[in-house]
């Protein structure tokens, strides 16, 4: 669409509130500033893989009165969109600005400021520390915050991890994937948020020390675990054994697991409906047979690379798990493709491989590391 284009959108649709133009790599500039010539009533835009906007765009958006700003793949847009968004709209709620690689914890502490945000997402923004972290958290918004993502913001540490328990008390969810630097001193603080219902840690330095600590919480419903090597089934029953509510659990590429710790997720989280343990290889059959055992209500399940599961597992979760509706179990070498059109037919999204796992999983095709 050019600019005469959105001009002509502009004539005919001056009252429009909510802007979202997605996956337009032409998008530029002019386009935009051509619409809110005559359309300053726009409160929301999502602009995602928009790589040609720039700050200029955020310039003429001045002219609205923006709650909400999503943006995402973009090297343009710098710290100067965010002083422009502190000034001009004081009654922002929600601030998505991921993968934009030129936002620095300056742009954070220029809208630390802002009084009504509740949710705010700067992942893979990996120029953001704790440096503009903990003085976001520390201004007028951290205490009402809902939602904070820092995934891959690779600075970030625990000092910033226990300054958000400190002060985000109504926060009920927090993404730190692949913060490596994040480790169990950090994780032990956010026991104390009793809002937090879900937590991505896959990636981090957690041990299980930090997941043992988090399970006290007693409180989480989603937890993502994925990546991190040196989580044990020790880990996985602490922190279980303290969260019964829990209902999506994601522990793939954890390759010291094992039967025992999905043991410990079906005997104490009944509720399970979303488990993932691809990529632990030293899985068998008996874990599926708790799962179908204990949770009924299991819809999404992911074995991939669970490479001694057999046909035997899906007899079970046939059985078992009633209601599962997605079920992936690629290089899955000893389960047949017989086996998959018997008792997988009528899920919505079998995925099914007898391949040997790739060596990119990080073990042979016997499990060996």
């Amino acid at each position: 669409i050019s600019v005469d284009g959105f001009r002509n959108i502009a004539n005919g649709c001056s009252g429009i509130q909510d802007l979202l133009i997605n996956k337009m790599p032409t998008l530029a500039d002019r386009c935009i500033q051509a619409l809110v010539e005559k359309c300053q009533q726009i409160m929301a835009v999502v602009f995602h893989d928009s790589p040609h906007l720039s700050d200029t765009t955020f310039k003429a958006l001045t002219e609205c009165k923006l709650v909400k700003v999503s943006i995402e793949g973009n090297n343009q847009i710098t710290d100067l969109s965010l002083e422009l968004v502190s000034k001009c709209c004081p009654y922002i709620r929600h601030i998505h600005m991921a993968d934009c690689q030129r936002i620095t914890d300056a742009g954070l502490k220029m809208i630390s400021p802002l009084k009504h945000i509740l949710v705010l997402n700067v992942a893979n923004c990996r120029r953001i520390s704790d440096g503009g972290v903990r003085p976001f958290v520390q201004g007028s918004s951290g205490a009402q915050l809902r939602e904070l993502n820092l995934a891959d913001c690779i600075c970030v540490t625990d000092a910033s991890v226990t300054e958000i328990a400190q002060r985000c008390h109504e926060l009920t969810y927090l993404n730190l994937h692949h913060c490596e630097n994040v480790t169990d001193a950090g994780i032990e603080a956010l026991r104390n948020i009793s809002s937090l219902i879900s937590i991505d840690l896959s990636g981090t330095s957690i041990s299980d020390t930090g997941l043992g600590a988090l399970g006290h919480h007693g409180k989480i419903k989603e937890l993502y675990i994925s990546e991190c090597k040196t989580i044990s089934d020790t880990g996985i029953q602490e922190f279980c054994r303290g969260t019964k509510n829990l209902q999506l659990c994601h522990v793939s590429y954890c390759p010291q697991l094992t039967d025992e710790a999905v043991r410990s997720m079906a005997f104490h989280c009944h509720r399970l409906t979303s488990v993932n343990i691809a990529a632990c290889p030293k899985m068998t059959d008996t874990c599926i047979q708790y799962l179908a055992a204990a949770c009924h209500y299991l819809h999404f399940l992911d074995v991939s690379g669970c490479i001694h599961l057999t046909d035997k597992a899906l007899k079970c979760l046939w059985k078992g798990c009633k209601q599962l509706q997605i079920l992936k179990m690629l290089y899955c070498r000893n389960v047949t493709k017989q086996a998959v059109l018997k008792y997988a037919a009528k899920l919505v999204k079998p995925e099914h491989t007898d391949a040997d796992p790739p060596s990119w999983l990080g073990y042979d095709r016997d499990g060996n590391i």
